[in-house]
């Protein structure tokens, strides 16, 4: 008798070295696509440092702007929480009338700014009031059922700070054995926020910063998406468990407050205590971001006029997202170092000193072919020009002086731009615009006091009156005193000089005269030929006019303002080296940002190589390859037709691209095959092009399809 035996064994296949596929990290493919990779690891280490000072400032500026709707929701859900822990008579009634305290949030349209806002807004909740807190979104609740489940889940996973010998209760509870249902949720509540006898004072279920049974934070982002089956459901069941554990409500609304009405009836709205809560609006909350981040010397990196202007429009025309404008601005930081070799100067001024002393003869040679600097070097006598082209010592030289006087260029253009703009904002229709970014946009541009828009700001600047003088040349020296220019002192005491001559000016100045005026003349009884004389003195007074002191005074205001603006507000392309610090690729960030779905699927079907990059889909200008994917065959076919397509010759002509390359060797049986592979896969495409909105079918004729573009109907 034969006997068999089996082994069992474990075997280790070490991978090869070679074969080994090594992981790319960022600055590779930072420096990816350049020849001239000199300083390129400089380069994106200065880059990923202004990313992160920009995200660090724009992050704490988005907290300041949102600190005082956030104060307001703090307090509410502490006061309306107060009343269930002390067992208030008001509390009482609410029960009785089973209102849930509810904080409608209206965010505005800015949809893809309230995730940012929400993450902020729980973040505080569980640091003041409470860490149950559960966000819901209107694609994870179909039904009251997964609603529940999402609470449920996100509640039970809460991270609070308990003793680890107790958490093992009821903190990891396994999902599935847990029934979705508010029983549920009131029992995990008990369990989760109970004490012992047993208790020490030192050993508390939930964290000092905490009151003794937190309240349940709902939280919905996204209001107007959800069904209302679902809220109605929620809420009805909600309201009567509200005096079994404290729950709260937050609606995050995109349109109106209205809206809770139009998706709840009054019988089930009545049961919601609502409280209003208005977040800042977006221009605002743009406004204080390009104020903070981009008018200021704090960051070296600068937009052009035709970058930020892309940046504002996208903002104002799309979207209204805050935080897409941030990562435009981001984009442009990284387009920025990664384009311009010169980029390793773009940082802080001492450093950007210390950099210019190690420049390489080749980076020289960069800094010479700059326009700016080709102009600079045009303005100089001959012995400097040769000195510049030919000595790199001599370049470096002049360019560290160049980089401080760009950098004393920008701390004096912010600080005169915001006097402008005190003047300009309140003149009538905003000649210079609204905002302060219109005015900055309009001084990059070109000379601002050359274009029309200047010339009657300054005619509706002469004729402001003497408080509104006085508070604009107030606010004028508090921005100057603040700002870090080296040369306001002087222009802080002749402002200083205005408001004392303001103050000592009479309000009314009146001429004083022993003759008698002729408007008293009038009064007296008089002929024709006296009352015609009279008029025709008062007229030719009235050309002779003197100024009054005031009216001279207001002149020498407006016109030395004037003079500032033209002596700091020149626009930045005429400064030398500018192209170090300023992004101005505005086609770039147009083609990043500004989606043209239409034209990439054009050049997607007509030409795949230029996504799929195959040796093999390359093909003369007209020729169509047999090669291409079935959906491009098809479409470059639709092309050559007309508003009509006949299927059948569409067919034809699919199969006859698709088996040029077979040749006329294959026999009857293989043909027959084929074809029907082939009709397949002209149904596909057909299907497919049909999908994309290219054709439709046509009701005309039942074995034609209708162009939809290029001159389709």
């Amino acid at each position: 008798m034969s006997t068999r035996s089996l082994s069992k064994g474990c075997f280790v296949f070490k991978p090869s070295p070679k074969k080994r596929k090594v992981s790319r990290t960022t600055a590779d493919y930072f420096r990816e696509g350049h020849s001239d990779l000199e300083d390129s690891d400089l380069r994106f280490a200065t880059c990923q440092s202004l990313q992160k000072q920009v995200k660090s400032e724009t992050e704490q500026i988005e907290e300041e702007l949102n600190e005082q709707l956030f104060d307001n929701l703090v307090s509410f859900l502490r006061r309306s929480h107060s009343a269930f822990q002390e067992k208030k008579t008001e509390w009482m009634c609410r029960v009785k009338s089973r209102e849930i305290p509810t904080a409608a949030l209206v965010l505005g349209v800015n949809v893809t700014d309230h995730d940012f806002t929400f993450r902020s807004l729980s973040e505080v909740l569980q640091n003041q009031v409470t860490p149950y807190i559960a966000l819901l979104e209107a694609k994870d609740c179909p039904g009251i059922k997964n609603l529940m489940q999402k609470l449920l889940g996100q509640l039970m996973n809460c991270c609070i700070d308990v003793d680890s010998s107790e958490e093992e209760d009821y903190e990891h509870v396994p999902r599935n054995r847990v029934r979705c249902s508010m029983t549920s949720l009131i029992n995990w509540y008990e369990n989760a926020t109970k004490r012992t006898d047993s208790d020490t004072p030192g050993k508390k279920r939930t964290s000092s910063r905490h009151c003794q049974s937190p309240p349940v934070v709902v939280i919905f982002k996204d209001m107007e998406s959800f069904t209302t089956k679902v809220l109605q459901d929620f809420v009805v069941i909600s309201s009567q468990h509200i005096g079994e554990f404290p729950l709260i409500l937050i609606f995050g609304i995109a349109t109106s407050p209205m809206i809770i009405h139009s998706l709840l009836p009054h019988s089930v709205s009545s049961l919601l205590c609502i409280e209003l809560f208005q977040s800042l609006s977006c221009k605002d909350h743009l406004s204080t971001i390009i104020d903070k981040v981009l008018l200021t010397t704090q960051f070296p990196l600068k937009l052009s006029e035709k970058v930020l202007q892309v940046l504002i429009n996208i903002f104002l025309y799309h979207d209204f997202s805050v935080q897409n404008f941030i990562k435009g601005f981001q984009l442009c930081i990284v387009e920025h170092f990664h384009s311009n070799p010169l980029s390793i100067l773009c940082c802080q001024l001492e450093e950007a000193k210390r950099r210019v002393n190690s420049l390489s003869h080749n980076q020289c040679e960069n800094v010479r072919r700059l326009p700016s600097f080709r102009r600079f070097v045009e303005s100089q006598v001959s012995e400097k020009q040769i000195a510049l082209l030919t000595a790199d010592s001599s370049l470096k030289e002049a360019v560290r002086q160049l980089l401080e006087d760009l950098n004393v260029y920008h701390e004096n253009y912010f600080p005169i731009l915001r006097c402008l703009h005190v003047f300009t904002s309140s003149l009538p229709k905003y000649p210079l615009g609204k905002q302060i970014r219109e005015l900055h946009c309009a001084c990059l541009e070109n000379r601002v006091w050359e274009t029309e828009e200047y010339e009657s700001s300054l005619q509706l600047a002469r004729m402001l009156n003497k408080s509104d003088l006085v508070t604009m040349l107030q606010k004028c020296v508090e921005i100057l005193v603040s700002s870090p220019g080296r040369e306001f002192d002087e222009i802080v005491e002749k402002l200083k000089e205005f408001l004392t001559r303001f103050q000592k000016l009479e309000e009314v100045y009146q001429e004083q005269d022993e003759s008698i005026s002729p408007q008293k003349e009038l009064q007296k009884k008089t002929n024709l030929h006296h009352l015609q004389k009279t008029l025709l003195e008062m007229k030719e007074s009235r050309r002779s006019k003197k100024l009054t002191k005031f009216e001279m005074l207001r002149f020498e205001v407006v016109d030395y303002i004037d003079s500032l603006v033209r002596r700091y507000l020149v626009p930045a392309d005429h400064k030398t080296l500018h192209e170090i610090v300023y992004f101005n690729t505005a086609s770039v960030l147009r083609e990043h940002l500004n989606a043209a779905p239409r034209i990439a699927l054009h050049t997607a079907l007509n030409n795949p190589y230029s996504y799929l990059k195959s040796e093999a889909l390359k093909s003369d200008g007209g020729s169509i390859s047999n090669k291409a994917p079935d959906i491009c065959i098809a479409y470059k076919l639709h092309l050559e037709c007309g508003r009509l397509i006949n299927l059948v010759d569409w067919l034809e002509a699919f199969s006859t691209v698709v088996t040029a390359a077979e040749g006329p060797t294959a026999d009857a049986a293989s043909l027959e095959q084929v074809d029907d592979v082939i009709h397949a896969r002209f149904i596909r495409a057909v299907s497919e092009l049909e999908l994309l909105g290219f054709i439709k079918p046509s009701k005309q004729k039942t074995d034609h399809v209708a162009r939809l573009t290029w001159g389709g109907c």
